[in-house]
């Protein structure tokens, strides 16, 4: 079967719930579901504007506040940090997908990058949360301080360590502000009478793959793995045995091989005029190639390239309308001046059609930006 790359956009957007005002409602509950459906929100470090993981929340939620956030991890709890294909918000009910990656780590050899930290570290930093309660890394000063190996590292032996029991799922970050994370024993914070069980490898693939139809609608190979690309041979095979079941469809997208369920293509997509500015780290941007493949829009992150070599500019952010992307604006947030600055406006195609509606999405965006909340 045959999907026009316009059909197959729009149901992408629908997954992605972008073609609609408030799909989640509002609160941390709202924070919940979405992160529910869309199985991660990305977090980001980088601070030229709002961080990625309140600006991806900010797009599918128009009351979005940070505190909602900070509600849902640290007080309802249902949501928590893991890493996905980068440092991610996953729903907590889905914990025992992450289990045995944890695990992994935990039993597997010590990796050359754990070079400034030693098991002895780690036990010494589980030990003291286990006894003195949830810290951060500010409160630990009685380190011996050791040169960086790398940029971003730290001085002190413990903030590796601290990051290696989160990895192996012995801390979890049961609190953030901003960067700075503060570490408590997952059993204590999740109050657990019983761990969850881990789930099967075989539990753990049909998770990724039904995480990607939620979120996609239409998905590739390419989609399903994304930065796992030694799944695809299991993943194609779990696809195989669902279309031999009628529970999904192949599908041709731009001589692409895709796949989605019935019922997804059985529901009308109607393209909508909503404008969204969407982070780079986005659900919907960050899959590069098939954002190019559906939108034929490729996006470069610009911000690690020489100033000479750049198109959009360095923090350049893909304005959605409808179901195309109409501009790409490098914008800053002054905090200081209380202003949101556009560094360049780039139009895509005949883009510049919808300039007002951008320009009234940029004030409610410059407003959500200088929120304190």
């Amino acid at each position: 079967m045959h999907l026009s790359i316009e059909d197959a956009r729009r149901i992408w957007l629908r997954a992605q719930r972008l073609d609609t005002s408030e799909p989640f409602g509002a609160g941390p509950q709202a924070v919940a579901a979405a992160v529910r459906h869309l199985g991660y929100v990305q977090i980001d470090t980088i601070h030229v504007i709002e961080r990625a993981h309140h600006h991806i929340l900010f797009s599918r939620i128009p009351g979005y506040r940070r505190a909602d956030l900070r509600q849902a991890q640290s007080v309802d709890k249902s949501v928590f940090e893991v890493w996905t294909h980068a440092l991610s918000y996953a729903p907590s009910e889905d914990m025992r997908f992450f289990l045995p990656r944890m695990k992994e780590l935990r039993t597997g050899p010590w990796r050359s990058w754990h070079r400034s930290a030693t098991p002895q570290d780690v036990r010494r930093v589980v030990a003291r949360v286990r006894e003195s309660g949830p810290l951060t890394i500010r409160d630990i000063t009685d380190d011996v301080l050791v040169d960086k190996d790398w940029l971003w590292a730290s001085r002190k032996p413990s903030k590796l360590a601290l990051e290696i029991a989160f990895e192996w799922g012995l801390l979890t970050v049961s609190e953030r502000a901003g960067m700075l994370k503060t570490y408590e024993l997952m059993e204590r914070h999740f109050g657990w009478a019983t761990p969850p069980r881990p789930a099967t490898a075989r539990q753990a693939l049909a998770y990724r793959l039904d995480r990607a139809l939620r979120a996609q609608g239409v998905v590739s190979l390419a989609s399903v793995c994304f930065h796992a690309p030694k799944l695809k041979p299991a993943v194609l095979a779990l696809v195989s045995q669902r279309v031999r079941r009628r529970q999904l469809k192949p599908l041709t997208v731009a001589g692409v091989e895709h796949w989605a369920t019935p019922e997804t293509l059985d529901n009308a997509h109607q393209a909508t005029e909503n404008v969204h500015v969407l982070s780079p780290f986005d659900p919907l941007i960050i899959q590069r190639d098939r954002l190019e493949l559906l939108f034929g829009y490729k996006h470069v992150f610009e911000a690690y390239l020489p100033k000479a070599k750049r198109q959009y500019g360095y923090f350049a952010l893909p304005v959605l309308v409808g179901d195309r992307i109409a501009a790409v604006i490098d914008l800053k947030t002054d905090r200081a001046a209380g202003r949101l600055l556009v560094q360049q406006w780039t139009w895509v195609d005949d883009g510049a059609q919808h300039k007002d509606a951008i320009e009234q999405e940029l004030t409610r965006f410059e407003q959500f930006q200088l929120a304190v909340t």
